[in-house]
């Protein structure tokens, strides 16, 4: 594919960085990493446990350095943080350049605190600080779920003046209260006359597992409709779909209100950086839907897009890229606005509650999954 007809390579141009949600020492090693910088416009990269379990579970690649962890009496959890640290460290020198070049915007690799921590505090501060101290890169992003306990253990880490990416973020106010967290672990620092230009930070916005969240539910009742309810039929089948991106372009617009706010307009005199929106979860589940829906409606100023490999290729072939995350506000809230109706009766807080709980499980599982499908290869290395 030509670079003229690479439409990943337009959006760039509306203020959008394109961050890779994917990372493997083969994707390293073999240079494709570097060359997507280049060819793709890639622009930074997320990794969770997840990510993690598909790279390191069944790969020999990784075996040398756990056969040198087995020698160096390393526990399994030991092992699978240097494995990941390594990559980290590969995956951050990879993106230096791009670090660099954009003053700190973008160049950014995302790791991800242990996900059985979510709901500790400390234990979440603890290991944002290690994990930072230990990886040692400028351009390190520490996620943290954006959960009860994981929003404090966000300020305090920035005050620490410590890269943050919020994850796991699914309800509008959810993402109100992490802006907030940034903004008061700016003032901690300032407070104590410390430097604030050089922190980053992204609230990461999860879209399709809530349109496959609602999804669901709007199916469960229309199947349960009688034949004389066409009406209500028509007004949930118009909703499918559409209610992730409805909800993104709402957080969007109260992104700008607290740009505009006088408190952050203190933070950006010193210098401050936003704290960009990043759309994650932007493979979409349903294949009635386009493939690059979660890319094509929410291009727009100061954000970032986080993509899985199928939808980065899906994207430069045939995204239809515009700004379009600031368009169709009113029709967003009415999406919004009509499931909570006593017609539709679909309890939005709910849904996203239970959302943010299934999240947190889908990275402890891997997570755990991970470590012991380690366990098992370090007992057979172990007796090689």
């Amino acid at each position: 594919m030509s670079a003229t007809s690479n439409h990943l390579l337009e959006i760039k141009e509306f203020g959008q960085s394109i961050w890779m949600d994917n990372l493997s020492r083969d994707l390293i090693q073999s240079g494709d990493l570097k060359q997507m910088t280049q060819d793709q416009g890639i622009r930074g990269i997320t990794s969770n446990p997840a990510i993690f379990e598909k790279a390191i579970a069944g790969n020999a690649t990784y075996d040398a350095d756990i056969e040198a962890g087995i020698k160096a009496g390393q526990s399994v959890l030991e092992i699978y943080e240097s494995l990941t640290f390594d990559d980290i460290r590969d995956a951050c020198d990879i993106f230096k350049p791009i670090y660099d070049q954009t003053d700190g915007l973008d160049g950014y690799v995302s790791i991800e605190v242990p996900p059985n921590i979510a709901n500790d505090t400390e234990s979440t501060i603890e290991q944002a600080r290690r994990y930072h101290q230990e990886i040692g890169r400028d351009n390190v992003m520490i996620k943290i779920p954006g959960t009860a306990a994981g929003l404090p253990a966000v300020e305090q880490v920035i005050a620490d003046g410590i890269n943050v990416n919020v994850t796991l973020l699914f309800s509008v106010q959810s993402y109100i209260d992490t802006a907030w967290a940034y903004i008061r672990g700016l003032e901690a620092r300032v407070a104590k006359g410390e430097d604030i230009s050089k922190i980053a930070s992204v609230a990461s916005f999860f879209l399709s597992r809530i349109d496959s969240k609602v999804d669901g539910l709007i199916d469960a009742k229309l199947k349960a409709l009688s034949p004389d309810q066409s009406h209500l039929a028509t007004q949930l089948a118009q909703v499918k779909g559409k209610v992730a991106i409805a909800n993104a372009k709402i957080a969007y617009q109260e992104y700008q209100k607290i740009m505009q706010s006088d408190r952050w307009q203190v933070l950006s005199t010193r210098g401050a950086n936003i704290q960009r929106l990043l759309w994650a979860s932007t493979s979409t589940k349903n294949p009635d839907y386009s493939d690059v829906m979660y890319v094509d409606e929410l291009v727009g100023p100061d954000t970032v897009n986080t993509l899985p490999p199928n939808t980065i290729e899906a994207c430069a072939d045939h995204c239809d890229v515009d700004n379009r995350v600031e368009q169709n506000i009113d029709a967003a809230q009415q999406v919004i606005h009509s499931l909570a109706t006593s017609d539709m009766g679909i309890d939005l807080d709910q849904v996203m509650a239970e959302l943010l709980e299934e999240g947190i499980d889908k990275f402890v599982q891997p997570f755990e999954a991970l470590l012991k499908s380690l366990e098992e290869k370090v007992k057979r290395l172990a007796t090689v």
